[in-house]
């Protein structure tokens, strides 16, 4: 058997570096871009200067001081969930559970959308609420029952 050229064994070695660096430029990428769309990257100077000077986090949701607030209440069998829009702000002002039911989670804002999450033995329910126009509106509805396996 013929043992390969010093130029194929070139021409082996380029692609491997090539190959290695490609990869860990799309490693570095990836981790990057992913790290800062999850919003969990290192806090670059920009941002450290905005938190210091009191303005907090940049791109934070603020509602527009001129918006008129209208509230709006959301009842059924797991109790009710007020919310509050301002423009396209959502604040949750209150969860109530009804009784038998209890509020597992509530987020009361402000955000582009407010959850609730109502549970009674096996069965849960959450709720979903954004401003459309200004107004709070149902945007989704998960009811949930945990089975017998679950």
């Amino acid at each position: 058997m013929a043992r390969p050229s010093v130029r194929t064994l070139g021409y082996l070695a380029g692609w491997l570096g090539a190959a290695a660096l490609a990869v860990a430029v799309g490693l570095f990428a990836v981790t990057g871009v992913g790290a800062s769309v999850r919003d969990r990257g290192p806090l670059n100077g920009q941002q450290r200067a905005f938190e210091a000077a009191g303005l907090g986090t940049p791109g934070a949701v603020t509602p527009d001081p001129a918006a008129e607030r209208r509230e709006q209440v959301f009842d059924d069998d797991f109790g009710s969930i007020t919310v509050a829009c301002r423009g396209a702000v959502a604040y949750g002002v209150e969860a109530a559970p009804a009784p038998g039911w209890t509020t597992i989670g509530f987020e009361s804002g402000p955000d582009d959308d407010v959850d609730a999450v109502f549970s009674s033995g096996a069965r849960s329910i959450e709720l979903e609420v954004y401003c459309n126009g200004g107004r709070p509106t149902l945007s989704d509805r998960e009811d949930q029952t945990l089975g017998d396996g679950d």
